[in-house]
């Protein structure tokens, strides 16, 4: 249901843009977005969008650097990413959510009830 592309290696401070088609998920006010996971380490929410209005929510060693957005017509969640840090490096899977949940202030607003499989980002410094 969830199909993601457009991973790839990039030196420091290169761009990549992340593509995620999405199908037989029903929209109705919930959020898609973006996690990832580098090796050793738990899996972090990066950036997540409303399907309801397109409100945006970011992890904070992302923001400024990272966009997300969604193509309605096409069916498709994006994200562009710049200055790309070593740090950055991580499997990132795209994810949506089944319903609308209530998330505490500051965390970001996704569960992750559907997946993508993951797509490989290496920064190399």
């Amino acid at each position: 249901q969830l199909q993601a592309s457009g991973g790839g290696l990039v030196q420091t401070g290169g761009s990549l843009r992340l593509s995620c088609t999405v199908s037989g998920v029903t929209f109705d006010g919930q959020y898609i977005g973006w996690f990832r996971q580098a090796p050793g380490k738990r899996r972090e929410g990066v950036a997540c969008i409303s399907s309801r209005d397109s409100t945006t929510y970011y992890e904070d060693s992302v923001k400024g650097r990272f966009t997300i957005s969604r193509d309605v017509a096409k069916n498709t969640v994006n994200l562009q990413m710049n200055s790309l840090k070593p740090e950055d490096t991580a499997v990132y899977y795209c994810a949506a959510d089944r319903v609308r949940r209530k998330f505490p202030s500051g965390e970001l607003p996704i569960f992750g009830d559907y997946w993508g499989q993951g797509t490989q980002v290496t920064v190399s410094g």
